[in-house]
């Protein structure tokens, strides 16, 4: 097998997983809450802290453009 049929062999089967994972969560409810539930907390406390960076970072450049 080359080096390219692996990478491709890999992919289908992490895509596969992915659908199977997905649907299995769709379809179960107490699933479908706690990855609801899950992803607020993950996107509560990641996208402040990007949103502060972001922030230093742009204070830090407009500092040396003046």
């Amino acid at each position: 097998m080359t080096d390219s049929g692996a990478r491709t062999a890999a992919n289908i089967a992490l895509a596969t997983a992915g659908v199977a994972a997905a649907y299995v969560i769709i379809t179960t409810p107490p699933l479908r809450r706690f990855v609801l539930r899950a992803a607020r907390v993950w996107l509560g406390a990641s996208v402040p802290v990007y949103l502060a960076s972001q922030i230093r970072t742009a204070w830090v450049e407009s500092a040396r453009a003046a």
